[in-house]
């Protein structure tokens, strides 16, 4: 009885001081999580200006003679490098799924590549070419890293060139003719978004442009000659994008 006793005191005891020492202890409770920062969404239409140099590399060969005879192979002329300035605009659609950016990309651009080289078959003339504009039609690819996005492109690209001869002595006109060259390109960029809406990149572009003929005729548009002329062209460019939609999103 005496044991019974002192138990159900204990057990009162208990009760009454559980919550005293609950107490002198702090209560739990789970901390808020941290937001992350919001990434940058890639997607939406830009449009954009750019400008910056690039060379033409065009190596010419005589394929028929002021004769208008055949001549097999065709006779080499020597080759040249036409350099120059080009400014221009671009537009696309871009699409960021994840980390992954997708889009397409038209850009238009006027150029003044100019280059010459005395002909190595007759040494009294010399031929000049200039590149006036290309456009291009991509494809890209890419990876972001929040506002950082790298990416390459390839697609189809159209150029227009002039062709010329003078003579060396006096610098007169011999003969000349404009073409037309559709050809691939290929490229890559980096571009940081600087603002929620805008965007700054470096781009370089080659140009597989392939050999074509052409035939020149004289100042008066008399037949003359017909060279088979391959080129191909590299380009860097700065670029300055803005773009519509794509909002920021927060992720938790």
């Amino acid at each position: 009885m005496k044991k019974l006793l002192l138990g159900t005191i204990g057990l009162v005891a208990l009760a009454f001081t559980g919550p005293a020492v609950a107490a002198d202890f702090p209560a739990y409770s789970k901390a808020p999580s941290a937001m992350m920062p919001a990434l940058y969404d890639w997607s939406g239409l830009y449009i954009g200006i750019n400008g910056g140099g690039g060379w033409a590399h065009k190596c010419w060969s005589l394929a028929r003679n002021n004769a208008n005879v055949l001549l097999t192979p065709p006779t080499p002329e020597g080759c040249h490098d036409a350099t120059g300035g080009t400014v221009g605009g671009q537009f696309g659609y871009r699409l960021q799924s994840d980390s992954w950016v997708f889009g397409v990309e038209a850009q238009g651009n006027w150029s003044n590549f100019k280059g010459s080289n005395t002909n190595l078959a007759f040494p009294a003339v010399t031929d000049r070419t200039q590149v006036d504009g290309f456009m291009t039609f991509t494809g890209q690819v890419g990876y972001a890293w929040n506002t950082v996005l790298g990416y390459v492109k390839g697609g189809g690209v159209v150029a227009a060139d002039r062709f010329a001869t003078y003579t060396i002595p006096g610098n007169v006109l011999i003969d000349r003719v404009g073409d037309t060259r559709w050809g691939g390109v290929v490229g890559a960029g980096l571009e940081y978004s600087f603002a929620p809406n805008w965007s700054a990149a470096v781009e370089y572009n080659h140009m597989f442009m392939g050999t074509k003929s052409v035939t020149a005729v004289t100042p008066t548009g008399v037949f003359n000659a017909s060279d088979r002329i391959g080129q191909n062209m590299d380009v860097v460019t700065a670029r300055v994008n803005y773009r519509w939609g794509g909002p920021v999103v927060a992720k938790y």
